[in-house]
């Protein structure tokens, strides 16, 4: 089994979000394994139209008509997209009070455009086996567009999205609180209530990004456990909950009891469980639930040896500076060792709400560089644009993640634009470096300390022969000290 990475829930402007499907797809290639691309398309049981909501009204109902005016079109763009390099789905999306938001996502090339008044009503119409219902920002208020416990069927949705630009859906008490204006998260309507209430479901994350950049850092990305990078054996993970989710950095997350993956539903009284994570920065804990209560915790901070040769990972991020889109031209070159891998971080015009006025051209919001490239196995390059942070508290810096392999006198070469540094690897090992483009208020990038690998693999294995109820579930969550988070799909054990 393989990991790929996506995003199945992102906006562009086929509907009310911004910026073209092309430049969408063009930021998807590349840099995703798998994509969705999602435009809005009902919402049966939307508010009579009076004086206070006549707005919101009209504005809703232009965009689902600009979707099914332009459906066969949108839907071919998709269909021709889908190819090695990045691997497409069909979808669409359908707001309810009385269900709560999902988005469609289908294999089916042919999905037709239809409107129900239910999530299942929908699926059941575009075909079952073809077509799921993933639910969303699931934890708004009950009848205020978050989800219905009362009716989620995992037969039609066998995953839910966790996580995404709205913040965390896990549990009251977890990282990234809803902030968008549509309200906040309630206790009722988290993920954990639908664990309490039996259901079984598979965890994703996207980014519902607004702007015409799928995959956008930070803003959520899934995981999916498959066996090939195709449309069949995708699918088949996200049927099965082979999936996790991820905030941004791509935490690799190996959870498996007696060797059933994440997502299964497994018989035992006795549960070897194995635990292999690789994060992309320092680890501040790993924590294995059972039946939603801390079972097993690994401390990062127990973590402090430094291998003298190996592999390294470093950090090279830029940003900053004023809202003017900025070019970055970067290259990083080794002596001594090796690049055996490189991954990017790369964020898109932030856009919350789709009635946000953009300075830049609509279309072209997201028109922006994001390639990188490994040249040989000593280089790579890369070019991308970024803006300034919109505040202290909302990055909006992109990064690049080399792997390097080598020892302690490996030396590093980054160029950003017309500026060169160069350390060893033991030299980044003690300390970072920052640089500015200009003289006040500019650009700069950072080269983080290198993170060895000593830091960043992590194994647990143990056993656990004690059942608690007729089903147990586990799960296991990641977090990083710089605020990235890995979140497992559970495992449910039956008692025999």
């Amino acid at each position: 089994m393989n990991i790929y990475w996506g995003d199945l829930h992102n906006h562009c402007g086929i509907t009310y979000g911004f910026g073209s499907l092309e430049n969408a797809i063009q930021r998807a290639r590349g840099r995703l394994d798998f994509c969705a691309f999602t435009g809005h398309a009902m919402w049966p049981d939307i508010y009579s139209k009076t004086p206070e909501t006549e707005f919101l009204v009209n504005f809703h109902e232009v965009g689902f008509k600009k979707l099914r005016d332009h459906w066969e079109e949108v839907r071919d763009k998709v269909a021709k997209a889908n190819s090695k390099e990045l691997v497409t789905f069909q979808g669409y999306e359908l707001h309810s009070g009385k269900y709560g938001d999902h988005h469609l996502v289908s294999v089916d090339d042919n999905l037709p455009l239809v409107y129900r008044d239910s999530p299942k009503e929908l699926v059941e119409a575009c075909g079952k086996d073809t077509t799921i219902a993933i639910p969303h920002h699931i934890a708004y208020t009950p009848s205020y567009r978050g989800i219905n416990w009362d009716y989620f069927d995992s037969s039609i949705s066998p995953v839910v999205e966790v996580y995404s630009k709205h913040g965390c859906s896990i549990n009251e008490d977890a990282a990234y609180p809803y902030y968008h204006d549509m309200g906040p998260r309630d206790t009722r309507n988290m993920v954990d209530e639908g664990l309490r209430r039996g259901y079984h479901f598979g965890f994703v994350a996207s980014t519902d990004h607004h702007a015409g950049f799928p995959g956008s850092y930070g803003d959520g990305l899934v995981a999916v456990i498959a066996e090939k990078k195709t449309r069949e054996s995708i699918w088949e993970g996200l049927r099965m909950g082979r999936t996790y989710a991820v905030t941004g950095d791509k935490i690799l997350c190996d959870f498996r009891i007696n060797d059933a993956y994440q997502g299964s539903v497994i018989s035992a009284l006795v549960r070897k469980l194995h635990v292999n994570v690789q994060t992309q920065a320092p680890l501040d804990k790993i924590v294995i639930y059972k039946n939603e209560k801390p079972y097993h915790i690994l401390n990062g901070e127990n973590y402090w040896e430094i291998n003298q040769s190996g592999h390294y990972k470093i950090r090279v991020e830029m940003g900053w500076g004023d809202q003017t889109l900025y070019r970055w031209n970067g290259k990083i070159k080794i002596e001594g060792g090796s690049l055996t891998d490189i991954d990017t971080c790369f964020r898109g015009r932030n856009v919350l709400s789709p009635t946000q006025r953009e300075a830049s051209k609509i279309e072209q919001i997201n028109d922006i560089a994001s390639q990188a490239e490994m040249i040989s196995e000593k280089e790579m390059q890369f070019t991308c644009d970024t803006v300034g942070n919109q505040s202290t508290l909302h990055p909006c810096t992109s990064a690049v993640i080399v792997t390097v392999e080598g020892d302690l006198n490996t030396k590093v070469t980054v160029q950003m634009n017309e500026q060169i540094y160069q350390a060893t690897i033991g030299e980044l090992l003690q300390y970072g470096y920052t640089s500015h483009m200009k003289y006040y208020h500019s650009q700069a990038f950072k080269i983080h300390k290198a993170l060895p690998e000593s830091r960043y693999i992590f194994n647990i294995d143990m056993e656990d022969q004690l059942p608690e109820k007729d089903e147990d579930i586990y799960r296991v969550e990641v977090s990083q000290k710089n605020g990235q988070w890995a979140y497992s799909s559970p495992i449910f054990v039956r008692n025999i």
